[in-house]
């Protein structure tokens, strides 16, 4: 570890062109009234607008800036990991480059952890310019997996958040695919609190987290810390199977002791569509805890660094461990 630097902020960026130059300038403004040494290390997760370019001009010029260049786009989590495996400070935080989470509140989260907390997240009290939908079903997300796992995951929190360099040690040991950050951060456990802050709107540019990428970390969240939906499948199964028993009862007792007509080929139709949804459901469910072993058997490397600027590029396909 470099003992010259105090603090390494992680900024993953894709197509982030139009507010990389404002990024920039808020986090130095901030991070110089630390008064300690300090880098700026953004992932390029494989932009194809001038976000590279941006950010390597800056780094010749200002010896802070550091750009790890992804050889294609791996995804936002890979890019947060792949920062922390970077990271040389003794405290590393990571923030988005959109602005929607402000920058000037790593300095509260620089006095919490003076304070001898190990990690530091950002709880929001609003968001700003985000759709009722976006809002609602985010909350729903973090509800259902705050009751899905043992683990408490804060509500209402992202990424933006400050780790001490022992919890990013531990973080970097972690190998699996599917990543949920936040989650894992909560995993690991030691001495954790929020700071509160309202979520500005995006300074420019579009969201980088549409329907598809949301659904899929709330996949990533839900089966990387839960075996709840194997278990509510088996639970389905069970109850549909005993419905079953007791319909095929009722059918009998009728046939032998009552008059009444038994119920033609329409109920039992009916019946066997709803039996084969649920059944294709709890497939679906199982599918999606077997597609990420395979992932994990699989062994290829988290992401492939194409080049660096600013800071040592390491062995490709090997993820670092302090």
């Amino acid at each position: 570890m470099n003992e010259f630097i105090r603090y390494s902020v992680i900024i993953p960026v894709f197509n982030e062109e139009e507010v990389i130059h404002e990024t920039y300038r808020r986090l130095k403004q901030v991070m110089n009234q630390t008064g300690e040494p300090y880098e700026l290390l953004f992932v390029n997760d494989g932009s194809r607008d001038r976000t590279a370019a941006i950010l390597q001009a800056y780094s010749e010029k200002d010896p802070a800036i550091k750009l790890i260049n992804f050889s294609r786009n791996f995804g936002h989590q890979i890019a947060i990991t792949a920062g922390m495996d970077y990271a040389s400070g003794a405290a590393v935080i990571v923030i988005d480059a959109d602005l929607q989470d402000p920058p000037e509140l790593i300095l509260e989260m620089i006095k919490k952890w003076k304070e001898g907390f190990d990690v530091v997240y950002a709880k929001r009290t609003e968001r700003k310019g985000e759709t009722f939908f976006k809002k609602q079903t985010a909350r729903l997300f973090y509800r259902i997996l705050r009751a899905s796992t043992d683990i408490a995951i804060p509500v209402d929190t992202g990424d933006f958040r400050l780790m001490d360099r022992e919890v990013c040690n531990v973080m970097c040991r972690m190998t699996e695919k599917n990543r949920f950050v936040r989650g894992l951060v909560s995993w690991v456990g030691f001495r954790q609190t929020s700071v509160e802050y309202v979520r500005d709107e995006r300074a420019a540019g579009e969201t980088k987290y549409p329907l598809k990428k949301m659904l899929k970390l709330s996949l990533d969240g839900l089966t990387s810390f839960s075996l709840k939906p194997l278990k509510l499948a088996s639970y389905l199964g069970g109850t549909l199977s005993l419905a079953g028993v007791l319909y095929m009862l009722i059918i009998f007792y009728m046939k032998l002791f009552t008059d009444t007509a038994v119920a033609g080929w329409n109920v039992v139709a009916m019946i066997q569509l709803l039996v084969s949804g649920v059944m294709l459901i709890v497939l679906g469910v199982i599918g999606e805890y077997i597609g990420r072993v395979y992932d994990e058997a699989k062994g290829r490397p988290l992401y492939i660094v194409s080049d660096c600027h600013g800071v040592k590029k390491k062995e490709r396909g090997i993820r670092h461990v302090i």
